[in-house]
């Protein structure tokens, strides 16, 4: 690793801290708006493994919230469009891509290396349920988002365990479903509890375009590259924090590495 390339975080938060990052290994499954935004910002600190989940490509759309959805990218792949872009910020990454949607029947294949952390930023609520179920029954740390379609107040949102957000429709729904296949506390959520008047009960796939990819109408939500990219920001700072056990990253005297207890 080029050390100079991270020098002002040294700076910060130590050089042992920036040792410490070139050595783990992070999965992001789902590299929209969130995910995307996520990855820019550990690329930029020094996570020296990454391995990129989707199996989506760029379409116009995107454009107003995604960071590796340009005019140029458009109909290309998001996993090896986002590879590309982790190189050209660290050439020396270890960037590993899978071209699958999450399920249980790929959890093999996907989790067949061990991974220090996992950022769910999966945008359909029974894959994301199912993964997050895959990472506490296997005790893998994981950070996940929740509703950040339909949100316009970035002053609101916060991390916590999923057992603490509050406000989030899409957080009550994961936690009611968690609650169902016996997960307790551990998994770490970014969320807004801003109040929104969209039902998401009567859609389980939320922030995706029409698509018949899986055979079935998917629905369409407003969103903000504001509200996203701090949603995914956010969850790359605490995700930081975890992988060095450090509080420099966060100001607090400590953060828990143990996710799962």
């Amino acid at each position: 690793m080029n050390t100079e390339q991270f020098s002002r975080i040294s700076l910060l938060v130590g050089e042992h801290n920036i040792k410490q990052l070139f050595k783990k290994h992070v999965a992001i499954v789902g590299i929209g708006a969130v995910g995307g935004m996520a990855l820019e910002a550990l690329a930029r600190a020094g996570v020296g493994n990454i391995t990129l989940v989707d199996f989506d490509t760029i379409s116009v759309s995107n454009i107003n919230r995604q960071i590796i959805a340009t005019w140029d990218t458009v109909g290309k792949d998001k996993a090896e469009e986002a590879k590309n872009r982790v190189l050209s910020i660290n050439r020396d990454c270890n960037v590993q891509v899978i071209k699958s949607f999450f399920s249980l029947e790929e959890s093999e294949t996907i989790f067949s290396e061990k991974f220090d952390l996992v950022i769910d930023s999966i945008d359909s609520l029974n894959p994301k349920c199912q993964l997050l179920e895959y990472c506490y029954n296997n005790k893998i740390p994981v950070i996940s988002s929740m509703g950040a379609a339909l949100k316009r107040n970035p002053s609101l949102i916060q991390y916590s365990d999923l057992f603490d957000s509050y406000g989030d429709r899409l957080a009550k729904i994961v936690r009611k479903r968690m609650t169902a296949r016996g997960v307790g506390r551990g998994i770490k959520v970014v969320f807004s509890p801003e109040i929104v008047r969209y039902n998401y009960e009567k859609a389980e796939d939320i922030n995706k375009e029409e698509t018949i990819k899986r055979g079935r109408k998917r629905n369409v939500l407003g969103s903000l590259p504001t509200v996203t990219g701090i949603f995914g920001l956010t969850i790359a700072h605490y995700a930081l924090a975890m992988l060095t056990d450090e509080a420099e990253f966060t100001g607090e005297k400590s953060i828990n590495k143990r996710l799962i207890k």
